[in-house]
This record gives C-alpha cells, sequence and structure tokens, in this order.
C-alpha cells in the first residue's frame, strides 16, 4: 500500500486518467473527489463489497426451470 499526504485542493493521479482530489478536510473525516473515465467503476468499500455479497448470493441460488423440446416433450436442465 502506498501512503501519500495531501493537502487540500492536491491531487493524486492513478495511471493517465485517473486523479483523486482532496476537496475538504474536516476533523477525522476527508471529502475527496474521483475523475476517472466513465468506464471504471468506483465504489466506497462498504458498496463494493454489498455488491459482490449479493453477486455471490444471485449465483448460489441458481433456479432450474423445465424447457420445453422442440417436439413439446418437457426436459429438465
Amino acid at each position: 500500500m502506498l501512503i501519500l499526504s495531501r493537502k487540500t485542493n492536491e491531487k493524486i493521479m492513478i495511471g493517465d486518467d485517473i486523479s483523486i482530489s482532496i476537496i475538504e478536510i474536516r476533523g477525522d473525516q476527508v471529502r475527496i473527489g474521483v475523475d476517472a473515465p466513465k468506464s471504471v467503476k468506483v465504489f466506497r468499500q462498504e458498496v463494493f463489497d454489498a455488491i459482490k455479497a449479493e453477486n455471490k448470493a444471485a449465483v448460489q441460488s441458481v433456479v432450474v426451470l423445465p424447457v420445453l423440446d422442440i417436439e413439446g416433450k418437457r426436459e429438465a436442465l
């Protein structure tokens, strides 16, 4: 992990097209801005973890539905 010190209105660059700006520092909270291409998904850690857990639960709860073949007979997958 790289640890950097920044002041308000200073930036950190990640690669050529992602920048992290320090917007405000108030007590123990820091407001940051992320400027990244639309193709890069940016989430807070707790939101990212919730999405991963929901996706994992969805994969584990796959429902097997009957399928009709060409002759109209039912077959299970």
